[in-house]
């Protein structure tokens, strides 16, 4: 059965996240003064990256909700008590430094122009519908997806089946039809392909190199080689076009 449509992850798939977040928090903490608290840079992001993690699993969980993990990682970070408003503005000051670093990856436009008459698009995150919806304007891609679906507001996250399948509902597509591609190993690629989805990860630079790739998802290293494994309806246990 051919794969009509495409289900995207956004951030470190279409978007470039970890080097927005990085560049991003690398500026804040020079303008509020923070880094006299720490022996480098690189370990002041990497503490910063620690505590993102742990939030976001926490939200991923159902245990807080978006704002909430927001709001305890500046807590968590900073290692100081603060009242929500003071969270609130401390990471929006964050927030403006990590938007003016946005940009998607340069493989993204290709690959949305080359399957823009054969496929069907789509986006599902574990986010925010606010903070998708508006990333996806800011970087002039918004209108090429049908669906923008997040986390948030279905209330399951990815890697639950629940949350591919919701997709694939709003599409009025069977899984089997569908193709989901996104960056993490486990979250995207095993969820996707659990789900019954056509699961595609991309290990964009060998991130994952030395990890056991799990068992379903194609793995490829660029979003250029996509339309090829498409067309030839790819499916599990076909050769990996990765390396």
């Amino acid at each position: 059965m051919a794969i009509r449509a495409v289900v995207w992850d956004v951030d470190d798939t279409l978007f470039d996240y970890t080097s927005a977040d990085r560049e991003g928090m690398r500026a804040h903490l020079v303008a509020e003064g923070l880094l006299a608290g720490y022996s480098s840079v690189e370990e002041a992001l990497t503490r910063w990256r620690e505590v993102t993690d742990l939030q976001w699993a926490r939200f991923a969980a159902g245990e807080v909700d978006f704002e909430t993990q927001r709001r305890d990682r500046t807590r968590v970070f900073l290692g100081r008590g603060m009242t929500d408003a003071e969270a609130d503005e401390w990471f929006q000051r964050y927030v403006a430094h990590y938007e003016s670093a946005w940009s998607l990856f340069p493989d993204v436009l290709p690959v949305l122009d080359a399957l823009a008459a054969s496929h069907r698009h789509a986006v599902l995150s574990n986010s925010s519908l606010s903070v998708q919806d508006r990333k996806l304007r800011v970087l002039g891609v918004h209108h090429r997806f049908e669906v923008i679906l997040c986390a948030a507001e279905l209330g399951v996250s990815k890697p639950e089946a629940g949350a591919f399948l919701a997709a694939c509902d709003a599409l009025a597509l069977p899984p089997d039809q569908v193709a989901y591609v996104g960056d993490h190993p486990e979250i995207d690629g095993r969820g996707a392909a659990d789900a019954g989805l056509v699961s595609v990860w991309i290990d964009r630079g060998g991130a994952y190199a030395t990890v056991e790739p799990p068992v379903g998802p194609r793995r490829i290293a660029s979003l250029a080689e996509l339309p090829s494994l498409l067309r030839g309806d790819t499916r599990f246990g076909a050769p990996s076009t990765f390396g």
